[in-house]
């Protein structure tokens, strides 16, 4: 008799080969299509980035689906109550990114309140000349208060860094994290006062019903007009035309920005062209090490779920 065959999985095609070779023992790989083919109904998992949507559609095609792993540790691409009502298991990978994308936010709050971005295109540009003493001025982070919106592990990662600059730490959520105020002597405010006291409001909330539009005109004009806001989240946390219109009319200082809404940002939207507006394509975790570390961690939750073991990291477990 022979041996039974191995379950065949879909892994999305924008990862490199190289990456996932480790799921060549547990299982046949073929590309994750966005097109219905003759295969999908021996599928048993997928192999997803934040950009595949998983949903009711796309789960009817996979009847004998038993897994969604994502290579993100954000799940708003996948629709949850839907894989859960399918009894399929949803994995991400948190953890693994965390220091790259505090990193990025970091970036992000140096350069948007030390102007950077703005010298640096002038220099390019040709428009370089004598010193000036009032030339590119930004502001100093020192004796600066840092409002963190979502002190998970990226968001107290990003304050260690900013504490390191001299940054007193504030911190809005639904919980009290003890440790962080012990060791970041960070004060857990209401979200209000949090808008108006802080200097650099940086987000790091996840995208849920509750924080759609978190960040919309009501709370762009709570902020100071010398403030920044960085977004490393998700898009979607921020009102983007209260955005646009919060910078055109001086609410805040500067914007930082990660992520968009939508993602890939057309080159002709309107936020590219101010000054006070700093864009990055979503480069938060984009380390060799980490988008690494990502899809093992992608692997391992996939390879458990066919073989019937927990999930290393399981959504909603």
């Amino acid at each position: 008799m022979s041996a039974p065959s191995l379950p065949l999985v879909a892994v999305a095609p924008e990862i490199p080969d190289d990456w996932t070779s480790r799921l060549a023992p547990h299982a046949r790989v073929v590309a994750l299509s966005s097109e219905a083919a003759a295969s999908d109904a021996d599928i048993e998992g997928v192999l997803t980035t934040l950009t595949t949507r998983v949903d009711d559609a796309m789960l009817s095609r996979f009847p004998n689906l038993r897994v969604v792993s994502n290579m993100a540790v954000g799940v708003d691409n996948i629709d949850v109550s839907a894989c859960a009502r399918r009894e399929v298991r949803v994995g991400n990978t948190p953890g693994v990114l965390t220091d790259a994308t505090a990193d990025i936010a970091m970036t992000l709050i140096l350069c948007v309140t030390r102007r950077a971005f703005v010298a640096t295109r002038d220099a390019r540009e040709g428009r370089w000349g004598p010193w000036s003493p009032t030339g590119w001025l930004g502001s100093s982070l020192r004796k600066k208060r840092l409002g963190v919106v979502g002190l998970g592990a990226i968001g107290a990662a990003t304050a260690s860094r900013a504490k390191s600059f001299g940054m007193e730490i504030c911190y809005s959520g639904p919980s009290r994290k003890a440790r962080a105020e012990e060791e970041l002597r960070a004060t857990r405010l209401p979200l209000e006062e949090l808008l108006t006291s802080a200097d650099v409001i940086s987000l790091h909330c996840p995208l849920v019903d509750q924080t759609r539009h978190l960040i919309d005109s009501i709370a762009l004009r709570a902020m100071k007009p010398t403030a920044a806001l960085i977004n490393t989240a998700r898009g979607d946390v921020v009102d983007q035309i209260a955005l646009e219109r919060a910078l055109d009319e001086g609410w805040i200082a500067g914007a930082g920005l990660d992520v968009t809404t939508p993602e890939p940002l057309p080159p002709t939207h309107p936020l590219y062209r101010r000054d006070n507006c700093l864009i990055t394509p979503h480069i938060g975790s984009a380390t060799i090490e980490t988008r690494r570390a990502m899809a093992s961690l992608a692997c391992d939750n996939l390879i458990a779920a066919l073989d019937g073991a927990p999930l290393p990291h399981e959504v909603g477990s």
